[in-house]
């Protein structure tokens, strides 16, 4: 009896381990810039409407080394009188890819709302601390407790850089728990297959995997972003179908400085 005891504490120790979700880095390093033209689908016609970062830095996050991405998009003066976008969104995680720490600010159309997520690890679970203020300014709180990982929109894009393909089946999907809003929701991942993908100003050509993120809570099944990343070992987010309230977004790669590995994927 003493050595199945030892034996189930042994395994429960390994749950811990494994409840971070940890996922060796093979696609990004320190120093990382992704620059990007923003277009918006306006009366049918697609419009240049301005410009998105994706940056990639070493940091630390409560005396831990860590890493730190932020996404920012900005419109331009020109669309800003028909509708206004400033959004910035900010992920801390470990080397490894488990989240630490969430931030997303949003001023969309005037409306301002931020998103704030807290991660902890302990017995074998995931913590989770969530923050929200609503447009009107209505702040709610929220505390959960999984035994599985949770991650959060820009996690789980770094995250899936790294990925296996091997591991996804053209029209499969994988699911996960992502903190949004003030609750936890179920999205999935599908692979849709290989495309070869022009970018809009610089013409260049990627040989890219494509992939849709769902939002699969209750009896909804809502695509939200469409990435296309580049085949090689950087998996590179060169373009973004944003699927938004008001209407469809794209981002295209215009430049990219201080990738990790070589970038095979470039068609010439």
């Amino acid at each position: 009896m003493k050595r199945i005891i030892v034996l189930l504490l042994v395994f429960a120790s390994m749950l811990r381990v494994d409840a971070q979700c940890p996922l060796k880095n093979y696609a990004f390093q320190h120093g990382e810039k992704l620059m990007y033209d923003l277009y918006f689908n306006w009366n049918f016609v697609w419009v240049k409407a301005g410009n998105a970062f994706f940056l990639t830095s070493k940091s630390v996050y409560n005396g831990q080394d860590a890493y730190r991405s932020y996404l920012i998009t900005r419109t331009s003066t020109t669309l800003d009188k028909f509708f206004c976008m400033r959004d910035t969104l900010s992920a801390w995680f470990t080397s490894d890819n488990v989240p630490l720490y969430y931030k997303k600010a949003a001023n969309e159309g005037g409306q301002y709302r931020k998103d704030e997520v807290w991660y902890s690890y302990k017995n074998g679970a995931t913590q989770v601390k969530q923050r929200y203020q609503n447009p009107g300014g209505h702040v709610t709180k929220q505390e959960h407790n999984s035994q599985e990982c949770i991650y959060d929109m820009l996690s789980l894009m770094q995250r899936a850089r790294s990925m296996d393909i091997n591991d996804f089946a053209k029209g499969k999907r994988k699911y996960f728990k992502m903190a949004d809003g003030d609750d936890i929701t179920s999205v999935s991942v599908m692979y849709r297959g290989k495309e070869k993908v022009e970018m809009r100003s610089t013409k260049k050509k990627y040989q890219c995997l494509v992939f849709s993120f769902y939002d699969t809570e209750g009896n909804d099944d809502k695509e939200l972003i469409r990435f296309f990343i580049t085949d090689d070992d950087n998996h590179m987010p060169v373009r973004l179908d944003m699927y938004l309230k008001f209407g469809i977004a794209k981002a295209f790669l215009v430049n990219a400085t201080g990738l990790k590995n070589p970038t095979t994927s470039l068609v010439k």
